[in-house]
């Protein structure tokens, strides 16, 4: 239904025939005017309104339905392609072995029962292979595996030391190494090495930066892992026949002794202190006291200006 005329600009009997004419007045005309811009406004902001909505729409409709993968998912989805469960990493153990401990083989007993208890508790993770050196004073370890069991291992170090338990001293991780493309050994090995005991008179000074030794002593056990991958089908305690084929690259005593002294190196309890603790961060805003220093500027310029203005 059409919207009446204003009373200044209703029809009006003719003067001839009788017919109606429309005489509106200067205010009649500029309402009749604002009346039909104000609805052609109206419209055209329906008009724009119902396009940007339907655009909005059709933008989020493309966002909601194309399927988007992260740099993770791409990861884990190329480990099930191949044949992996989880990921792989490598983790690289210094330690002090303690003089209470008669013999070295009960230390390699003592993780081989750790290995089982630990692949019982996540039977779906992967397998632990590596290497333990055991020298004289100090260990070199080897593990292979998934992050879950790596981090149990670690805390099993933690409790170790904080419980004081006579097996190893003062741990250092040398290296963690993530998502390996695939494993160096293809079993847990462990052997006693018959090299001698640490000089007394050795000079730490001479020795070089813990990257640069990092780094040899990387390398070397590399390259012991691709050593033993000649050797698919020997025990867990190698012969000696094995590595006294590559005696250059057992790492000297002297240097893991050294290593185990540098601050740059993580202990266990350091490295699970800033890789697998949450963060905690407490904002200064957010302390209710002590007063930050922000606000105690403030109250004090206020009570300044209270006792000024008395």
């Amino acid at each position: 239904m059409a919207a009446p005329f204003p009373d200044c600009c209703r029809l009006k009997p003719g003067r001839c025939g009788g017919r109606s004419e429309l005489s509106p007045s200067p205010w009649g005309l500029f309402l009749l005017s604002h009346c039909l811009a104000t609805a052609a406004g109206m419209e055209q902001a329906m008009a724009s309104s119902q396009a940007a909505s339907s655009f909005s729409y059709k933008e989020t409709d493309d966002y909601i339905l194309q399927e988007r993968s992260s740099v993770y998912q791409l990861l884990l989805e190329r480990q099930r392609e191949a044949g992996k469960k989880f990921m792989l990493h490598r983790l690289v153990l210094l330690a002090k072995i303690s003089p209470d401990l008669a013999d070295k083989k009960d230390l390699a007993e003592y993780w081989e029962q750790l290995f089982v208890k630990l692949q019982h508790s996540y039977f779906q993770s992967e397998g632990i292979t590596g290497l333990l050196l055991l020298y004289p004073t100090c260990i070199v370890h080897i593990l292979e595996s998934s992050s879950d069991v790596l981090y149990n291992i670690l805390r099993d170090l933690r409790n170790m030391e904080q419980q004081q338990r006579v097996l190893i001293l003062d741990a250092k991780i040398l290296i963690m190494s993530h998502n390996l493309p695939s494993r160096l050994f293809q079993q847990w090995h462990y052997k006693v090495l018959n090299v001698p005991e640490r000089r007394l008179d050795y000079d730490t000074s001479q020795e070089e930066s813990a990257e640069t030794l990092t780094h040899e002593c990387l390398t070397a056990l590399l390259k012991i892992g691709k050593h033993l991958l000649k050797y698919p089908k020997s025990p867990k305690n190698l012969p000696d026949t094995i590595l006294e084929k590559v005696p250059d690259l057992i790492i000297p005593q002297d240097t893991i002794c050294y290593l185990l002294t540098c601050q740059e190196l993580l202990s266990p309890a350091q490295y699970l202190q800033f890789f697998d603790s949450p963060l905690n961060i407490q904002m200064d805003s957010e302390r209710t006291w002590p007063l930050s220093e922000r606000l105690n500027i403030h109250f004090g310029w206020a009570a300044m200006k209270g006792a000024s203005a008395i």
